[in-house]
């Protein structure tokens, strides 16, 4: 009486049996797909460190044009630039790539710096400082918004003119170049008063440079 029939027997054996079948089968895939979400997670980390690697290249450009336009080094200013870069703003439009910038320039603003009596470079008279970096990358092509604000002692310290870039940028030869950089006045410091007399002048002031720089 204390034993259970063959047949009742056999019974709970194969639904035991078949029980940890199904708790067990699911495992071995579980295991096989480990691996992959390791590799993904590592391949989206690897897409992020790039990224943010391509942000910071191209925020050292916007910030190297500033430096090497106000030392005047128009070598360094104009090597930022693609094979096919442009450049426009108020003096004027280029194309055509590093050279054509560099002679752009140099014909316009001159070169290579002031010397002090020790012959090296002088701090520039003018500088402007760039800000609000919004910068957009999409594979091996870029965009890029920024502040400029131009600041000079030619009429007393202080900001002379003001605007934004806009931007478009390629990695050329695994380096982000300027494939056209618009530069855009969007502030005009009025213009001093004249000796001796009331009130402002209104006239366009001489001291600064026409256009965007």
């Amino acid at each position: 009486m204390d034993k259970l029939p063959v047949f009742n027997r056999r019974s709970v054996i194969g639904a035991i049996v078949g029980l940890a079948a199904c708790i067990a089968l699911p495992s071995a895939p579980m295991r096989a797909q480990q691996p992959r979400q390791g590799a993904m997670t590592l391949e989206a980390l690897a897409a992020k460190v790039k990224h943010l690697e391509d942000l910071q290249e191209i925020t050292n450009v916007l910030i190297a044009y500033g430096r090497a336009l106000d030392s005047r080094d128009f070598k360094l200013y104009s090597s930022l630039f693609a094979r096919d870069g442009s450049w426009s703003g108020g003096m004027g439009t280029v194309s055509g790539g590093p050279q054509a910038v560099y002679d752009f320039m140099t014909s316009r603003i001159g070169g290579g710096g002031q010397r002090n009596a020790d012959g090296g470079r002088s701090a520039p008279a003018t500088y402007h400082i760039m800000s609000n970096f919004k910068i957009d990358v999409n594979g091996d092509a870029a965009t890029a918004s920024s502040r400029w604000t131009f600041v000079s002692a030619a009429r007393g310290p202080g900001i002379q003119l003001a605007g934004r870039y806009e931007d478009t940028l390629v990695r050329e030869d695994g380096v982000w170049k300027f494939k056209s950089r618009q530069a855009f006045n969007d502030v005009t410091a009025p213009a001093a008063a004249p000796a001796g007399g009331g009130g402002q002048s209104q006239g366009a002031p001489a001291a600064p440079p026409a256009g965007g720089r």
